[in-house]
């Protein structure tokens, strides 16, 4: 099976791409911007018609999207996340490969959730921010192409490689600094909303699912379980052997003493870390993943532990 993989070198495409190379039926080119691609194109602003050449050329029986943008302005977001699928569409549709299109949704789209529920698949889609308007737009558009095409929409990514910029991240490298300097106390802001975590290397066997079926339409990729950042960060702590207090700037008074340890009584120490995702989708999100079970034939099997002690593996050999 020849597969183009788009993005390849992103958190989740480089997780992809090992899963693809593992299997001996795959015959795998990467398309990206970077030097480090087979070939280089930039989808936002790459015409459909170069792209298509190239898929007439290379005969990919299927196109894996990982490519996109998380940060950025209302401009950047749509131009990679949006305009970039819209050139994969009208590539597809031109080309006579007739390619099955994998592409990674998010989340996000669905926007706030009522706390308690499972989002499923034919919720009505609100997001609450710029980059889950911008991922919706391209959901819509791959729906709309006529291709044969499946979207996953990925809820909280964790595990290795998550960006040191992203709020688990960003909670690693504040527990790294405070191990380091000695301080006892650990005070952090925005830890009650809860999310729905999922481990990139699951995510990648999803993907690989995905490119064998002939499941169609949009598919949850997730847990199935919300989690309290809070509850991450006592787990962090754990397995990073903190023996601090980690204090709430806005959560409930007290420090987490059961799970973290006691406060050193002289420490003054206010990380800038850990404020809720900036994914529009307030305070709770779940997923409801049964789709996934039954049509791909995938479950997750990384718990959350596992996934931060490999973000803490990683922020622990940080200089």
């Amino acid at each position: 099976m020849r597969v183009l993989l788009i993005g390849a070198n992103g958190f989740l495409g480089r997780f992809v791409a090992d899963r693809l190379l593992a299997d001996p039926a795959v015959q795998l080119t990467a398309l990206g911007r970077g030097d480090d691609a087979d070939v280089r194109f930039d989808l936002a602003s790459g015409s459909p018609g170069a792209l298509t050449r190239f898929l007439d050329a290379v005969h990919p029986g299927v196109v894996i999207n990982c490519a996109g943008a998380t940060r950025g302005g209302a401009r950047d977001l749509t131009r990679h996340n949006t305009v970039a699928v819209a050139t994969v569409c009208e590539a597809l549709r031109r080309s006579g490969c007739g390619a099955r299109l994998v592409q990674l949704g998010c989340g996000a789209e669905y926007g706030p959730s009522q706390p308690g529920s499972s989002t499923a698949e034919d919720a009505v889609p609100r997001p609450g921010g710029p980059y889950g308007v911008s991922k919706l737009a391209a959901t819509e558009l791959v729906l709309g192409s006529g291709l044969d095409a499946v979207v996953l929409r990925v809820f909280s990514p964790a595990g290795p490689g998550t960006p040191a910029g992203s709020p688990l991240g960003r909670l690693a490298e504040a527990m790294r600094r405070a191990m380091q300097s000695g301080d006892g106390e650990l005070k952090l802001g925005g830890l009650g909303a809860q999310r729905d975590f999922i481990d990139v290397r699951d995510v990648a066997r999803a993907v690989h699912a995905a490119s064998l079926s002939a499941a169609q339409g949009v598919i949850n990729i997730g847990s199935g379980r919300a989690v309290r950042l809070r509850d991450a960060a006592a787990i962090l702590a754990r397995v990073a052997g903190y023996g601090g207090a980690l204090h709430e700037l806005d959560g409930p008074p007290g420090p987490l003493r059961s799970t973290i340890g006691h406060p050193r009584a002289d420490s003054d120490h206010v990380a800038p870390v850990a404020y809720p995702y900036p994914d529009g989708c307030g305070s709770w999100q779940q997923a409801d993943v049964r789709t996934a079970r039954d049509r791909l034939g995938w479950r997750p099997r990384i718990n959350l532990e596992e996934s931060l002690a490999d973000i803490w593996m990683e922020a622990a050999c940080r200089i």
